[in-house]
């Protein structure tokens, strides 16, 4: 055994012409990072890392930077997500349950602008070759134990680039958590009826707290409150979570649909994505559901222009979103761009209000700010939290009467080199058991919020999970 961490990276020859990850790759058991027709998936675990408090960030940092300074990294390639890659997802709160974690897959398959690669990682001796790299790649495709091997064929193949070596995976299998996979079988998992509950709160008690957010708003102790709530569905034919990714990574193409460890979702809202020394940002905060257009004049998208960037109410929530970001990004970068004027982002569910930041990372003695030092300073964001933050914060414990988890915590990757992608895990869900996943949607309480119009703003932001799930709403 060795401690030292030693990766190798083999360019490959991926056939993604219907858009985005080959959906083969997509699995109950991957982790996943993907928007349009770039992304990672990683499979297996060789390491983790866990913390919690207030210092997950940094602990996590630190632990990532002394396994990467010694690595022996062969990689031809040299871009972002190449060489050592871990998945994170970290807790919305310093006092969450939920261990934030980073972990380090065994492989690696990235799709990046029409190039496509795999990686193999080990913190053991074994020799690290490309036919060694395509057959491990190849174990993880084929089919799980006991799992029937007539199944439909695979919709697209990996070939090394430079020819030596095929893998021929199959599509993948049902149901998320190999330890619970080995105890359950589809006929222990009741009689196809689909149920879903309120969680911590009932839309009334929900209401009622934002009720009481409004009101401590109008006392000026804060600007805005962000309060979440969930909801638990049940589905006792079993979750595949592999569907609900492919689903959302298809109909939510300008998201990025993650999978970590079971938290799954596709968020519109970037907190930091970093390459080389440029850092960008996407903020939202301002919703209208498409379905309040059904029936109007005009297009569509007049109607958001009008309703959505013509109200007083989600532009004001809407700066104090990019103030807070631009504030607490300004001491890492040396400039900074952001959108005068936001600009309304079409999703199938909802439009919003929103911006891009841009700016240049300034080199901090002699080193430039890492991804998840970024992450330390801006989480979290007024768009998630509300302001002022520590405010807003003891205030959420108060009404919400949850523990979000990972719930708009960040989520994403990053590699060796100080590149990676960390979005806000919205839209998203955990999935708890084989028949069981909990669902959140949060809102932006200003002191012009009415409960009845939030609580339906948290159906609008449900509908991309509760879809991908096959439940109508």
């Amino acid at each position: 055994m060795t401690s030292t961490l030693r990766t190798l990276t083999v360019p490959l020859d991926v056939d993604s012409s219907s858009g985005g990850l080959p959906s083969f790759l997509v699995r109950d058991d991957v982790l996943c990072w993907s928007r349009r027709e770039n992304g990672l998936v990683g499979f297996g675990e060789i390491a983790r890392f866990t913390a919690s408090g207030p210092d997950r960030f940094l602990e996590a940092d630190i632990w990532w930077r002394h396994l990467v300074i010694e690595a022996d990294v062969t990689d031809p390639l040299e871009i972002p997500g190449t060489g050592p890659v871990a998945f994170g997802s970290f807790a919305f709160s310093r006092t969450s349950a939920f261990e934030s974690r980073l972990i380090l897959p065994e492989i690696v398959v990235g799709i990046r602008d029409g190039q496509s690669w795999l990686t193999q990682l080990t913190l053991d001796d074994v020799e690290l070759t490309e036919a060694g790299a395509l057959a491990a790649l190849a174990v993880w495709l084929s089919p799980a134990d006991g799992e029937s091997e007539e199944r439909e064929p695979a919709d697209g193949g990996l070939t090394a680039a430079g020819g030596s070596g095929v893998v021929h995976p199959t599509n993948s299998h049902l149901l998320s958590f190999r330890s619970l996979i080995a105890t359950t079988n589809a006929s222990q998992l009741g009689d196809g009826k689909v149920t879903l509950e309120s969680g911590s709160l009932s839309e009334t008690a929900w209401k009622q707290a934002v009720a009481e957010g409004v009101a401590e708003i109008r006392t000026g102790k804060l600007e805005k409150l962000v309060l979440a709530r969930d909801v638990v569905a049940t589905l006792p034919d079993g979750v595949n979570a592999a569907k609900v990714l492919r689903q959302l990574a298809s109909r939510y193409r300008e998201c990025w649909t993650y999978g970590v460890d079971g938290l799954v979702g596709a968020t519109p809202e970037m907190l930091i994505q970093v390459e080389g020394r440029t850092a960008q940002a996407r903020v939202l905060a301002g919703t209208l559901d498409r379905r309040d257009a059904e029936g109007v004049d005009g297009s569509p998208m007049e109607y958001a222009e009008r309703v959505l960037a013509g109200s007083e109410k989600q532009r004001h929530e809407h700066e104090i979103a990019i103030q807070s970001l631009t504030t607490q990004l300004a001491p890492f970068s040396e400039a900074m761009n952001a959108h005068s004027e936001p600009f309304i982002l079409e999703l199938p569910n909802v439009w919003h209000l929103a911006s891009d930041v841009k700016a240049e990372l300034a080199d901090i003695e002699g080193h430039v700010p890492t991804c998840l030092a970024l992450i330390n300073a801006l989480h979290p964001t007024a768009a998630v939290c509300g302001t002022p933050t520590l405010v807003a914060g003891e205030l959420i414990r108060e009404l919400e009467h949850l523990d979000r988890g990972p719930y708009a915590g960040p989520v994403g990757w990053l590699d060796a080199a100080g590149n990676g992608e960390w979005g806000i895990a919205l839209r998203g869900a955990i999935i708890e058991s084989p028949t069981t996943v909990r669902l959140y949607a949060g809102c932006g309480i200003v002191e012009g919020s009415v409960p009845d119009a939030e609580l339906a703003e948290t159906w609008a932001k449900f509908r991309p999970m509760l879809e991908s799930l096959g439940i109508s709403s």
